[in-house]
């Protein structure tokens, strides 16, 4: 029977750099699971998603995809929509990523979740690494981003786990003020690890 590979798990709240530095793990040779990707692949033409959440909210979905914008639209009218599509959604990325673990044949891998904390899925993965920088940095780089106004980004950091509640339920923390320094964190973690798991 093929062994479990050791599960490290990503997350940090909005704008803290998490989407850079999987890209620093999966540059250290760690495969990477991105729950937006799953989502996006759930959602896109012939995703398990589409049919589920056509039969709830019809107007959703349109050209056999879903889309995001509607849902958005629907979710804003109606807020306990939210709810009966998390119930549609959560399982189908939970079995994505499951079969991303299965399938794997490295000894490590990196699951990507924003919301690992408040979905639980901290309890299926071996370790936890928070991504995190200062305030100030956070509300520049989301700011920037376009669509972003202060409202939505205040909306959105109502919905996460504050960040130093994370930090303090993290097993390593990467500090992304400067991304070099990040991409070196990265690599640390991923030497810690392999080290731990040749000497257990």
């Amino acid at each position: 029977m093929k062994k479990r590979p050791f599960i490290i798990g990503l997350t940090g709240s909005i704008a803290m750099g998490k989407s850079t530095t999987a890209h620093f793990f999966r540059d250290a040779g760690i495969p990477v699971w991105d729950a937006d990707a799953a989502v996006r692949r759930l959602y896109a033409l012939g995703g398990k998603a589409v049919a589920p959440i056509q039969k709830v909210f019809p107007s959703a979905v349109e050209n056999n995809e879903v889309s995001k914008e509607k849902l958005k639209s629907i979710i804003s009218e109606n807020p306990a929509a939210l709810s009966q599509l998390e119930a549609i959604v959560h399982p189908l990325v939970a079995a994505d990523r499951a079969d991303f673990i299965a399938n794997t044949e490295a000894p490590i891998v990196l699951v990507d979740i924003p919301l690992l904390f408040e979905t639980g899925a901290d309890a299926e993965v071996d370790c936890v690494v928070v991504v995190s920088t200062d305030a100030q940095t956070q509300q520049n780089r989301a700011l920037a981003r376009d669509g972003m106004t202060r409202s939505h980004f205040d909306a959105i950091l109502a919905k996460q786990l504050p960040d130093e509640q994370k930090r303090e339920r993290a097993d390593y923390v990467i500090e992304t003020h400067d991304f070099e320094s990040a991409r070196q964190q990265a690599r640390d973690v991923v030497t810690k690890i392999g080290d731990g798991l040749i000497h257990a």
